[in-house]
Parts: C-alpha cells; sequence; structure tokens
C-alpha cells in the first residue's frame, strides 16, 4: 500500500504515487487499450492510489470518462484533478497574450461543466489551467470563474499546470495565495524547481503534484538507440534524431555513478522526486497493471539517501524536447 501526504494547505492527503491519466485518454499515445486501462486504474485503487490527474484534452474526454467511470464504481474516497485546455489553444502559454485570450472566464465555466459531465461527478477536487503565464496575475476574469465554481461547490481547489521547464514561471502567481496547487516537471534530468519552485511552494502552503518524473520514458533505461515508437505516437516526434541515444547514455551514466543496474532506473528516478519535501504527489502515466504494480512498489514512504541525491546533482540536463 502507498503511503500519504498532504497536498500543501488543501489538507488532502493524497496518495505519493498518482495516476497520470494521459496515455490512457488515447489520442497521441498508441496502443492504450480501454479494458487494460480500467483495469490499471482499478489495480491502482487497490493499491491505495486515491489521486488521479486527468484533463479535458486527454483523448478529447476519453480519459476523464474512464476515470470517471471507474471512480464512480468505488467505495473508496479518490480525489480528481483535470485541466481546462488554453481557448487559443497556445500550448504553452506564450508572452504578450493576454489572460482572456487564454482562459476567459465564461470559457472556464463551461470547460469545467463539461468536464463535470465527462466525469459524471458532482464536484471536481483540483482543476487546473492546463498552461500558465505569470503575467496573468492581476489580468484578466479568470479569477471570477474561478472563485464562482467554489462558491457553487463545483470545484474544491484550484492549481495550474506550469508551462513545461519553466518552473518560474508561476511564483508571482504563488505569491498572490490564489493558486492551492502548481504542477510542473521535476526529475532526475530537470531538477531546476529546487531553485526557486519548490521553496517558494513549502513557504506558501502550495501543492506540488510532480509530472513526467520518468522523462516521458527516457528515465526508465529501456528507450535505447533502437527502440521504435508506432506511427502517430507523439513519442516518435519527441526522441527523434540522436536524441535516443543521448538520452540512453545519460542513463547509463547515471546507473554507473550509483552502482545500480538500469532496470532499478525506475525505482530511482521516482525516489529522487519524492526525496524532496515539497513534494505531494508524483503522477507517472501508467496504462498497464504491470506498470501500475511496479510505480506503487516505489510509494512506500522511502526517499533516496542523501550520498545518492548529491551523485544525482551532476546529471542535471535541462533542456525542451517537446519545443526543440
Amino acid at each position: 500500500m502507498v503511503h500519504y501526504r498532504t497536498l500543501g494547505r488543501s489538507g488532502l492527503r493524497v496518495s505519493e504515487i498518482g495516476f497520470g491519466a494521459w496515455g490512457i485518454g488515447k489520442g497521441m499515445w498508441v496502443g492504450a487499450e480501454d479494458d487494460e486501462s480500467l483495469r490499471a486504474l482499478h489495480r491502482a485503487i487497490d493499491l491505495g492510489v486515491n489521486f488521479i490527474d486527468t484533463a479535458l484534452t486527454y483523448g478529447d474526454g476519453h480519459s476523464e470518462r474512464l476515470v470517471g467511470q471507474v471512480v464512480r464504481s468505488r467505495p473508496e474516497r479518490i480525489y480528481v484533478a483535470t485541466k481546462v485546455p488554453p481557448k487559443n489553444g497556445q500550448w504553452p502559454a506564450r508572452p504578450g497574450v493576454p489572460a482572456d485570450e487564454a482562459f476567459p472566464a465564461e470559457y472556464v465555466l463551461a470547460c469545467a461543466d463539461q468536464s463535470l459531465r465527462n466525469l459524471g461527478l458532482e464536484t471536481i477536487d483540483v482543476l487546473q489551467f492546463h498552461v500558465w503565464s505569470d503575467e496573468w496575475v492581476g489580468q484578466g476574469s479568470w479569477q471570477e470563474a474561478i472563485a464562482r465554481l467554489k462558491e457553487q461547490g463545483k470545484i474544491r481547489f484550484f492549481g495550474v499546470s506550469i508551462n513545461d521547464h519553466e518552473p518560474h514561471n508561476a511564483l508571482r502567481l504563488i505569491e498572490t495565495g490564489l493558486v492551492d496547487t502548481v504542477q510542473v516537471i521535476y526529475n532526475i534530468f530537470d531538477q531546476s524547481p529546487e531553485d526557486q519552485l519548490l521553496p517558494a511552494c513549502q513557504a506558501h502552503g502550495v501543492g506540488v503534484i510532480v509530472r513526467v518524473p520518468l522523462d516521458e520514458g527516457g528515465l526508465t533505461g529501456r528507450i535505447t538507440p533502437d527502440t521504435t515508437f508506432p506511427e502517430g505516437d507523439w513519442r516518435h516526434r519527441y526522441f527523434r534524431g540522436e536524441r535516443k541515444r543521448e538520452v540512453y547514455e545519460r542513463v547509463r551514466r547515471i546507473a554507473g555513478d550509483l552502482g545500480i543496474s538500469l532496470e532499478r532506473m525506475p525505482e530511482v528516478a521516482l525516489r529522487f522526486t519524492l526525496t524532496h519535501p515539497a513534494v505531494s504527489t508524483v503522477i507517472p502515466g501508467m496504462r498497464s497493471v504491470r506498470n501500475v504494480e511496479a510505480n506503487c512498489r516505489v510509494g512506500d514512504g522511502q526517499g533516496l539517501p542523501p550520498e545518492q541525491v548529491q551523485r544525482l546533482r551532476a546529471h542535471r540536463w535541462v533542456r525542451n524536447f517537446y519545443a526543440d
């Protein structure tokens, strides 16, 4: 059974291993099968997972519908977080774009209602904006929408999913006290959230949801120079060119530095993110029962020894395979 942590000032006690539900939405991921996705969700809950992160855009609501189907059938209290996509379709948020171009109030309200219909739930535990720009602090109508949704009981807490590899781009929002959670890329390669973001979250009681702890599979050691991805799978682009070779060689060096086998890399990568006290939950993507069981074994409340964390400092490698 997994251990639990407090999601910032929300007070929610969430499993330190959460369920990242992007892949089960299909869409940009090839190979997901609904029957296995449903089994994976049920198995995760059996093992104590009580936090599921999805989004309106994951398979155009397909992920939300699967999540809702499972959550409604279970007696356990499962916390569901979902996300509002930007109305202007800009991923990530770009500088100089007005807040009301991305998240006007009426649009936010409509998206929340659509997510509630997809999930079949009366309340969303955490509603997040799927992108964020700190320029939007103090402008636009989004804040009115969030306040109204909370007053109506449609959402409990508000969060943002920070732009890929831009952890500094939510510091102003955190200081306002308007946000309850942030979701951020944090892993052995991209350790930059430790510089400013994680300390700020600790200081202001903001819950931290870590995404991409395994670098889209790169940190598992299972992606080699010879790995191929199915046609239509977005990872074909993410790991294009010499990226697979570069990632694989770096992961081999990490394993060598720690004196471990490549097979232990997924465990070490997850434990690295869970070692930081600001982290509330980590949400690896899980499309199979096998992955659920392997990831949940790591959620035992044990981080990495300090000497291993120190060795991993040398492997910091911030780059943006999404945009480059």
